[in-house]
C-alpha cells in the first residue's frame, strides 16, 4: 500500500477564451473616460524629473567607510553604535561574584580583604569567567571595538549578561565535613546553595521572565558549573569549553558558545621555524583518567619507548608548567588526547607555544570556528588510528619541513584568538559570537509564547544537537 500523502492539485486557472471577443479593442478605447488618458503622460513626467534629479543631484555612497566588514581580520565595525547588539550586565548581589573569591581565599587560609578592588581571581583555566566581568565594566570608550555594548538600562538591551563566576564556585569549598576543618561561627561554602539562590533570585527578575530566560547568557566554563541548575538555564545562552557533560536537550553548538581555556603557560615569543624544535611529539600530563580518557593510558604504551618522542606523566605545578612550557616550545608537534572530558587547556598551550596540535578526541568542539579552520593549524587523528602501534609516530614522520612551516604560519596568524589579556584578542571574539546568536534567541523567544505545551518523547525541532559524527585522520 503506498502511504504516501496524495499532493495537494493545484488551483485551476481559467484558460482565456478561444472565441474571438464581440467587440473590437478600438470600440473600448473609444468609450473609455478621458481623464484616463493623463495617467500614463503623467507616470512619464515624474520618471524623467526623477532621472534628471538623480543624475545631477544624487552622490552614491562611499563604501570604503568603517561600515564594512572586513573578513580578513575579522574586524566587525559599526559607525553607529546605536546599530550595535546591546548587553546589560546584572548587578548580582555580591555573593555570586566577589564574594565567591572571598570565599576561595578563607577555605584555604586567606584573610578577608575590605576592597573588593583588591580582590584577585585565582586560578587559571577557567579565568573566562573573571575576563567577561572586567571587560563589561571598563569604560565604554575601551570597548569601542567590541560587537556588543553595554547599557545600563535594562529596557535597552538585547541581551543580559549573568556574571556568577560558576566554575569558581563549583571549587570555591564544596562540603567535605570529613576532611574541612570549619570554625564554629562560620559557614562551609556551598555551591549547589549557591546555585539554587542564583536561581531563585534570577527568576524573580522580570527581564527573566520576559522571555523565559532566552536572550540571557551565562558562562560555565568548567564541565560540571552550573549542573544543578542546568534544566533551568538551558533556555539561555550558555558559554562552554565543550559538551562533555551536557546533555543533548540542555546545549548546542547552534544555540551556545565554545570557549577556550585560557592557556597556562608563557606564550612562544620567537619566529616561525624548526632549528629548535628537536623533538618530534610531546605530550605531559596525567595518564590515568575516568571512563572518558582512558585512551592517555594506551597512548603512553605505544608512545614511551619511540625515539625523538617526549611524553610524561605530570600533575598540575609550578614545575609541571616550566617543564611543559620548555618541552612544547621545543617540540614539532603536540598531542592533545581526550581527558575526562573531550577539551583539555593543553590544546591552548599547544597553539600559543606554535607547536602544531596533534588531536585525539574523536568528540571535540573548537571555538570560533567560523573563524579559524583548524584543519590550517592542527593535525586529527581518530583514536583507533593512535593507538595503533608505530601508526602514529609514522604520520607524523611523514609531514615535510615545509608543511610544518604552513602549520606554524597559520599558528602564528590565529594565536591571538587564545590570548585573553590581548585587546584583540579571546574576549572581543566570545562577545561577537554571543553578538551573531541574536536573530536565534529573538526566533525562540517569539516561537516559545506561542506554542503550546507539550509531553515530548524526544526533542524538538528546537534542540539541535552538537556534532557526533566520526573525526577521520587529515594532515
Amino acid at each position: 500500500m503506498n502511504l504516501r500523502p496524495k499532493l495537494r492539485s493545484p488551483l485551476s486557472i481559467p484558460s482565456p477564451p478561444t472565441s474571438p471577443l464581440p467587440y473590437s479593442s478600438k470600440s473600448v478605447l473609444t468609450k473609455m473616460p478621458r481623464k484616463s488618458l493623463l495617467r500614463p503622460t503623467l507616470v512619464l513626467a515624474f520618471l524623467s524629473l526623477f532621472a534628471l534629479y538623480s543624475f545631477f543631484f544624487y552622490n552614491p555612497p562611499n563604501y570604503n567607510t568603517n561600515t564594512s566588514i572586513n573578513l580578513d581580520n575579522r574586524s566587525f565595525r559599526s559607525v553607529d553604535d546605536n546599530k550595535k547588539v546591546k548587553i546589560y550586565m546584572y548587578d548580582l548581589p555580591r555573593r555570586f561574584t566577589y564574594g565567591v573569591i572571598e570565599s576561595y581565599a578563607e577555605a584555604r587560609g586567606g584573610e578577608t580583604v575590605g576592597n573588593d578592588a583588591l580582590l584577585k581571581y585565582p586560578g587559571n583555566q577557567h579565568s573566562a569567567e573573571w575576563y567577561l566581568f572586567s571587560d563589561l565594566n571598563r569604560p565604554g570608550d575601551q570597548r569601542i571595538d567590541s560587537a556588543l555594548t553595554r547599557v545600563m538600562d535594562p529596557e535597552e538591551a538585547d541581551l543580559f549578561y549573568v556574571p556568577f563566576f560558576s566554575s569558581l564556585s563549583l571549587v570555591a569549598n564544596p562540603i567535605r565535613s570529613a576532611t574541612v576543618n570549619v570554625s564554629p561561627n562560620r559557614t562551609v561554602y556551598n555551591d549547589e546553595q549557591t546555585q539554587e539562590a542564583l536561581m531563585e533570585w534570577l527568576e524573580e527578575q522580570v527581564y527573566w521572565k520576559r522571555n523565559n530566560g532566552w536572550d540571557h547568557v551565562f558562562i560555565c566554563q568548567d564541565p560540571n558549573a552550573l549542573y544543578k541548575i542546568i534544566d533551568r538555564a538551558k533556555n539561555g545562552v550558555l558559554l562552554v569549553s565543550d559538551f562533555g557533560r551536557l546533555g543533548a536537550n540542555q546545549a548546542s553548538l547552534v544555540k551556545d558558545v565554545i570557549l577556550p581555556y585560557s592557556h597556562r603557560i608563557n606564550s612562544y615569543k620567537g619566529e616561525i621555524g624548526l632549528e629548535n624544535r628537536k623533538s618530534l611529539l610531546f605530550f605531559m600530563g596525567n595518564r590515568y583518567r575516568k571512563e572518558g580518557g582512558k585512551i592517555r593510558d594506551m597512548l603512553f604504551q605505544v608512545l614511551e619507548n619511540e625515539q625523538e618522542v617526549i611524553i610524561k606523566h605530570g600533575a598540575q605545578s609550578r614545575e609541571s608548567r616550566r617543564m611543559a612550557s620548555q618541552g612544547m616550545h621545543t617540540s614539532k608537534f603536540c598531542l592533545h588526547p581526550a581527558g575526562d572530558t573531550p577539551s583539555a587547556c593543553r590544546l591552548f598551550d599547544a597553539i600559543v607555544s606554535l607547536c602544531v596540535p596533534v588531536i585525539v578526541s574523536d568528540y571535540i568542539e573548537l571555538p570560533f570556528e567560523d573563524a579559524i579552520d583548524y584543519r590550517k593549524i592542527a593535525i586529527f587523528l581518530d583514536t583507533y588510528t593512535a593507538v595503533k602501534p608505530g601508526s602514529l609516530v609514522k604520520l607524523l614522520r611523514k609531514v615535510t619541513p615545509e608543511r610544518i612551516l604552513e602549520f606554524q604560519k597559520e599558528l602564528k596568524k590565529v594565536k591571538r584568538y587564545f590570548e585573553y589579556e590581548e585587546a584583540n584578542g579571546t574576549v572581543k571574539e566570545i562577545w561577537r559570537q554571543v553578538s551573531l546568536k541574536l536573530p536565534l534567541i529573538k526566533l525562540m523567544s517569539n516561537r516559545d509564547k506561542r506554542i503550546v505545551l507539550r509531553d515530548l518523547t524526544q526533542p524538538d525541532c528546537s534542540c539541535l544537537c552538537s556534532n557526533q559524527s566520526g573525526v577521520h585522520t587529515t594532515l
